[in-house]
């Protein structure tokens, strides 16, 4: 192919009829064969944390698969901030995927985590773009590793579940591209995935599956992107337009449908064939992907599923009752303990090898069975009075009670919005009776959208997030706990004090068809850093069971825009353990537009021994410092000074140092329709400006206090009134200049 994928190199020897056959599923799951011309079927199945491979398809999730390995989810590899075992998940999904016949895995999804409340947000790994597209191309580059394609979803502005197939995505062009695209333009441009899919919703009025901008201008055209597009599945409501747009493969089949409509629009003249070509030409180079079947050790992959949970563990509160005692009175309580919740609900669900429960795995290190009370049921059917009262019987004779709690599936799922950040009302009623009679509490959460911590944290010892933690995550909570791993895990989504103060409150979900990004930038922690709003705890934010320090931080302009950023970890405590370095960009002042007071612009884990310490090395490009100009559609570098943080967290700095950058010489074009103060600031005119058009009135009109006054007036109405005072041509050849000027 050439032209960056968008044009076949020679035509192939195929009907019109069998072209547009190629451009929509032969079945749930896979594409149509051409075996006389030597065409393949491509198998695809769902991710993204496990194989969802049937043997008799659905795309709801609700016929069963067949049994794979159910490595932690999204939310909570997120919160490993680690590439590299994001990578070997990645890797061990590859192989299982050989091992079923399945040529292209749908996953990683890498949206954005736009409220708390999304009901999907267990398939999401942040509510930041540069977290989120680091982490979903290492999981890229690990599957594609094992000759496994890989189809980053869903592209794009799918943040929602409520009314999500027709939804419309109301976001202006610079959030698109600051906060919603980033992270696909990083998996696409760092990993190469086989497939981009496409999203429900609407984005500004258009489908996505009917967007050209987005599915080839921006895509294709500032990304060279040479992969396929991909519809989520029954995401197609006009196959042409689709086709027209960018769209190469359409999920699932529509029983020949599709391919009837494309012959007649090609047969009408309303799609041009080569469009058609190109399509097929993306569909064709999908069979470079797949390979034989390789075997599958699917007792190394639930060990990797434990090691790779416990590293997204976030430790998220410690008054020194963590890690636990090996021997000692210990009780746990609440029925995640004994049956635990691992997945998400919905398109995803994985039929697991085996599910590992905490309850079986304390065992192990407490060298036997640890008294257990189930506390509340995960349906809400019992007796909550009488399960509760058992509950707090053993927590009243213990010394430790910890207490499992979080949300089952009838809470939060694909398809549905939560409408609440709270836990089940029961289950916060077992938690104040527990921690009122207990001389220590421990909560341990399990869930897979951000839950509340109000009205019980204060009045527990311990708080440990285990998110959703794949079919090895009972016994990862267990290393946790009980100290064999140090938590390292880092919160990638902010924790809110109430669901008022989140950023998209009042604008989420929408309504009658639309919803509005109003927050606009201010997704998450930049909001938060902005505004100066509380938080229960940051983005970034994870404590581990030793201390770690930061020093001798250097920040150095090594090329135009480009910085180099040195620091020293040292590990101040008594245990090994892996630190997060993070590092945010402060660039609020600079330009002429709102800028976060926070963006996390590069970060790295590093593991640092009892009492070592580990030098750090970080680059950050012009990007890290740059905002999109809807202006000049580009990204543009503001000169003058920025803020270098090293967080903690989003909100807690350790180190900072300014540093000046020469940034863009951005002389922009004027017109009549510019305002006076924009004349009036303008580099090359502005200097000229009195001078060249020689008007008293003029003159008077720029001086800063009237100018603070009339400096909104377009230029327009200004020669309008003082036209009989400038030269012949003046304005026109001021205008001259500027076009003249930029274009340079």
């Amino acid at each position: 192919m050439s032209e960056n994928g968008n044009r076949p190199d020679t035509m192939f020897p195929l009907t019109v009829e069998q072209k547009a056959v190629l451009l929509s599923g032969r079945d749930v799951w896979s594409t149509h064969a051409i075996e006389d011309a030597g065409i393949r079927a491509v198998r695809l199945s769902d991710g993204p944390h496990g194989l969802r491979m049937q043997e008799a398809g659905d795309n709801f999730g609700l016929l069963p698969s067949l049994p794979s390995t159910c490595f932690p989810p999204a939310v909570a590899l997120g919160a490993s901030w680690d590439p590299d075992i994001v990578a070997t998940v990645g890797a061990a999904l590859g192989l299982e995927a050989r091992a079923a016949g399945v040529d292209i895995v749908l996953g990683p999804g890498v949206n954005i985590k736009r409220s708390p409340l999304c009901g999907r947000n267990f398939e999401y790994l942040s509510e930041d773009p540069l977290l989120s597209g680091r982490l979903g191309a290492a999981y890229v580059d690990g599957l594609q590793s094992t000759g496994v394609g890989a189809a980053v979803k869903h592209f794009a502005a799918n943040n929602q579940e409520t009314d999500r197939m027709r939804v419309s995505a109301d976001v202006d062009e610079r959030t698109l591209r600051e906060i919603y695209l980033p992270a696909f333009e990083y998996v696409v441009s760092h990993a190469r995935p086989a497939m981009v899919m496409c999203a429900y919703n609407k984005i500004n009025g258009t489908y996505a599956s009917e967007h050209r901008r987005l599915l080839t201008d921006v895509l294709r055209g500032d990304w060279d992107f040479g992969g396929a597009v991909v519809s989520d599945w029954g995401a197609v409501h006009d196959p042409v337009a689709a086709v027209r747009a960018g769209l190469d493969l359409e999920m699932p089949s529509t029983s020949g449908r599709s391919a009837l409509a494309l012959v007649a629009a090609v047969q009408a003249g309303q799609l041009d064939e080569v469009e058609l070509d190109r399509a097929v030409a993306r569909v064709l180079a999908l069979a470079q992907y797949g390979g034989p079947p390789v075997p599958v050790d699917h007792d190394a992959h639930h060990l990797l599923a434990r090691r790779a949970a416990a590293a997204c563990v976030v430790l998220l509160k410690n008054d020194g009752v963590l890690p636990l005692p090996r021997a000692g009175e210990v009780v746990v309580l609440g029925e995640f303990a004994r049956t635990p919740r691992f997945q998400g609900g919905g398109s995803s669900h994985v039929n697991a090898t085996r599910a590992e429960s905490f309850l079986a795995a304390a065992a192990d290190y407490a060298a036997g069975a640890v008294p257990f009370a189930p506390g509340f049921t995960v349906d809400g059917t019992g007796d909550e009075v009488a399960l509760r009262d058992e509950a707090v019987a053993l927590a009243r004779e213990c010394g430790i009670a910890v207490v499992f709690a979080g949300l089952g599936e009838a809470e939060e799922s694909e398809g549905f919005d939560r409408d609440t950040l709270d836990l089940p009302p029961a289950q916060v009623r077992l938690i104040r009776a527990v921690s009122a009679v207990a001389p220590k509490t421990v909560v341990v959460l399990s869930h897979g959208g951000t839950v509340s911590l109000e009205g019980w944290h204060d009045q527990v010892d311990a708080i440990v997030d285990g998110f959703l933690l794949g079919q090895g995550g009972g016994g990862a909570l267990a290393d946790v706990l009980y100290g064999a791993v140090n938590p390292s895990g880092k919160l990638a989504e902010s924790i809110p004090l109430r669901i008022e103060d989140t950023p998209a409150f009042g604008n989420f979900p929408g309504e009658l068809g639309h919803v509005g990004y109003g927050e606009r930038l201010l997704v998450g922690y930049r909001s938060y850093a902005t505004k100066g709003v509380a938080v229960r705890y940051p983005f970034g934010h994870g404590l581990s069971y030793t201390r770690f320090g930061v020093r001798e931080l250097d920040v150095t302009v090594v090329e135009q825009d480009r910085v180099r950023v040195r620091l020293t970890v040292d590990n101040l405590g008594d245990r090994a353990g892996d630190h997060v370095v993070q590092i945010y960009v402060d660039a609020t002042g600079r330009g002429p537009v709102l800028r976060p007071a926070r963006e996390l612009r590069a970060f790295t884990k590093v593991h640092v021994p009892v009492g070592g310490s580990v030098p750090v090395e970080l680059t950050l490009d012009r990007r890290a410092f740059a905002f999109w100009d809807i202006g000049v559609a580009d990204w543009v570098v503001t000169p003058g000074e920025y803020r270098v943080i090293i967080g903690r967290d989003s909100l807690t700095t350790e180190l900072e140092h300014a540093v000046t950058l020469a940034g863009d010489a951005l002389v922009r074009a004027l017109t009549l329709n510019s305002t006076l103060q924009e004349w009036v600031d303008h580099p090359v005119v502005g200097p000229v400006l009195v001078d060249t058009l020689g008007s008293e009135l003029l003159a008077a009109a720029v001086q800063p206090d009237k100018l603070r006054v009339i400096g909104s007036v377009p230029m327009q109405k200004v020669v309008n009134i003082i036209a009989g005072d400038v030269p012949a041509g003046a304005v026109d050849s001021l205008m001259a200049m500027t076009v003249s000027r930029s274009a340079a």
